[in-house]
């Protein structure tokens, strides 16, 4: 049964909310021994995969403890691993892992290069399944009206492929949100809410790589539904949602009273919703998701990073009411930390689905580099997060930090920081945490407030700042407020910055005030040069000229 019928299925909610309840108390109760649960996970990755081209050259079979394996395998990234995955996606066997990839996600890196990551049926069942089901167990508890009706949830990044494209072997090469897992794996209870909603699948045929027409599709089919949840993962993904709403209006409008979809016959024409909707834009002067879905009671989404900084904002278009909770701490590579509470940015560690080691987040990651064990995180601080599990990913750096907030059954509990990358023009070393935590800390002390902020380095070096203030536009003596405090906060986080700064390495942080929609222009248009939605992100960082000119309008200098 493919994920578009299951959740109609007699029984099925019931099933669903019962595993996913038994995911979350498993791994609670992993945390009564989390070190044991350390070593379990990672003799069941030497036991499995020792024998493999990449076991055998690392001579995994005689790893007995973690120090053992720290020997025998340096750390590395997708760079380091790719030649393994490149034979393995060309089809040759027992590369990585002993059972053959069911698939590769995709996953663009830092070169904006697709990565091919393998996804094992050892994988699936060991790893991912047991987080992935986990992560919905908040949600539900505390919002079971979500799951009452398919079209009571808008998943934003569900977007099936009918003819997915593939890797030499023939094996789909999809992201996560394009699989039915339940047909790949045979795990029919993990399809996620709103897979079955009437908009899952499209009902007029639309080109796989025109994703704003598909995203326009579903928004005016969701449009005419009561609905209860919006899943976006990707925080842009949500904070374009009011965007498209009034561009697409007009057009939502005419489809709902001609009864269309795409220009084409769809259901019976609904002139009483369609005027309904226009009083309520009429009364208002705009729309809102909050006047389209009276009742929605919460978004599920990464609420860290430059989100911060915009959710609780956004949140009021959706409804003042309306909950905001935290998709897991993950990519596609594999789980750090997964929220089992309401808690509204952190989650624990997976303890039970990967081997997880540390470094100190200002320490270049290297491949000799010493690392920490759960054990030896302090609260408050941040790291590199590097981890090994069954799917063939060993000692891997995943290119993120993550914060330790604390502790719950002994299992640290975290937050996603930002990418590792750093911006170091002139020995600053700046990171994505500290620029945000600077533009925070500039908010809260001129009381502006910000949609959202991108930089870049310009010359003669100095940061310059690309600011989209909410709404009411700020004036020119609170930019040149706003500014300075952002100059002295970096000064305060970084010491590197800080430095640069006395040097004279870099001059002070000026800034190019932008309008409350810049972002999700530029969003709107990176999607339309066919990214999909799901990987166009918050960039802070943007040194590329060509993406700077496209968010601000100026020329790079």
């Amino acid at each position: 049964m493919s994920s578009a019928d299951v959740w109609t299925a007699p029984g099925h909610v019931e099933r669903y909310r019962r595993r996913v309840f038994a995911e979350r108390e498993r791994l609670r109760a992993a945390f009564a021994d989390p070190a044991g649960e350390q070593r379990r996970v990672l003799a069941d990755l030497l036991r499995h995969n020792a024998s493999t081209a990449f076991g055998v050259a690392h001579e995994l079979a005689a790893v007995r403890t973690l120090d053992d394996f720290k020997k025998a395998v340096p750390i590395g990234s997708y760079a380091e691993h790719r030649p393994w995955i490149e034979r393995a996606a060309a089809g040759e066997h027992n590369m990585l892992t002993a059972d053959r990839p069911g698939l590769f996600f995709t996953s663009s890196g830092s070169t904006g290069a697709h990565k091919k990551i393998p996804v094992t049926p050892a994988f699936m069942r060991t790893t991912f399944f047991p987080f992935y089901l986990a992560a919905w167990a908040p949600l539900i508890e505390c919002f079971p009206e979500v799951l009452s009706r398919p079209d009571a949830v808008l998943n934003l990044k569900h977007d099936p492929l009918p003819a997915p494209p593939t890797v030499g072997s023939g094996r789909p090469h999809v992201g996560a949100s394009q699989v039915d897992f339940g047909e790949l794996f045979g795990e029919p209870l993990s399809a996620e809410p709103g897979t079955s909603a009437p908009w899952a699948t499209l009902p007029v045929p639309v080109e796989a790589g025109a994703h704003l027409e598909k995203m326009y599709l579903r928004l005016r089919l969701a449009v005419e539904c009561d609905v209860r949840l919006v899943i976006g993962i990707n925080p842009a993904m949500v904070a374009a949602l009011p965007y498209q709403l009034r561009q697409w209006w007009p057009r939502i409008l005419r489809e709902i009273r001609d009864g269309t979809a795409g220009g084409r016959p769809y259901v019976a024409p609904n002139p009483g919703r369609a005027a309904e909707l226009d009083r309520i834009a009429a009364r208002r002067g705009t729309v809102r998701p909050a006047d389209v879905w009276p009742h929605l009671s919460a978004l599920f989404c990464w609420t860290t990073g430059l989100a911060r900084l915009y959710l609780p904002r956004l949140r009021e278009e959706f409804g003042a009411g309306v909950t905001v909770l935290p998709a897991p701490v993950a990519a596609s590579e594999g789980p750090v930390g997964v929220a089992l509470d309401r808690h509204p940015t952190a989650g624990s560690l997976v303890v039970n689905a990967s081997v997880y080691e540390f470094v100190e987040a200002g320490q270049d990651l290297g491949p000799e580099v010493s690392t920490m064990e759960l054990g030896e995180l302090e609260e408050g601080r941040e790291y590199h997060v590097v981890f090994s599990h069954i799917g063939g990913l060993y000692r891997y750096a995943v290119g993120d930090v993550v914060r330790v907030l604390d502790r719950v059954g002994g299992v640290p509990r975290v937050e996603y920081a930002g990418r590792s990358t750093l911006s170091d023009a002139a020995g600053e070393r700046l990171r994505d945490a500290q620029v945000v935590r600077a533009l925070a800390a500039a908010t809260a002390a001129t009381g502006l407030e910000l949609v959202n902020a991108a930089c870049r380095v310009g010359d003669p070096a100095g940061y310059r700042f690309a600011l989209a203030p909410w709404r009411a536009g700020w004036t020119p003596a609170e930019h040149t407020r706003f500014t300075e405090a952002l100059d002295d906060a970096l000064c305060r986080e970084s010491t590197g910055y800080r430095a640069a700064r006395e040097g004279n390495r870099l001059t002070r942080a000026s800034s190019l005030p932008l309008d409350s929609e810049a972002f999700q222009r530029d969003w709107q248009a990176a999607v339309a040069e066919g990214v999909r939605p799901t990987q166009v992100k918050d960039r802070l960082f943007r040194q590329d000229p060509e993406q700077w000119q496209r968010l601000t309008q100026e020329e790079a200098s």
